[in-house]
């Protein structure tokens, strides 16, 4: 069950756009938050709720050295969700060939 309480977690704080696009910048390494927060049209304290809500979930993780707080990605919990995602493709387009073999079957029978 937590298997599944970490995927709901996961999808829940890839839900929101500003959360997303965060992740995406730190696909090219570590940054500092003020570096991160720079394009977002937001005041920094709501900019920080949302990287507290990569980091609750595990999705992003921060370090503070001296006066600079430098956020870095962990995958993992990414790598999580895409196995999941990649499972449901794989169920979906076996359903969708056993639909394309049963409709060949019902034409040529007809």
């Amino acid at each position: 069950m937590e298997a599944v309480a970490t995927l709901d977690s996961v999808f829940q704080a890839l839900a929101n756009p500003t959360r997303r696009a965060v992740v995406e910048r730190l696909k090219h390494g570590p940054t500092t938050v003020s570096v991160l927060a720079e394009p977002f049209d937001m005041a920094l304290p709501s900019f920080l709720q949302h990287l507290r809500m990569l980091e609750n979930n595990g999705l992003v993780e921060s370090r503070k050295k001296g006066r600079v707080r430098t956020v870095r990605l962990m995958p993992d919990r990414l790598e999580h969700a895409a196995r999941w995602l990649a499972d449901q493709q794989q169920i979906s387009e076996t359903r969708l060939d056993q639909l394309d073999e049963l409709l060949e079957t019902l034409e040529e029978n007809a």
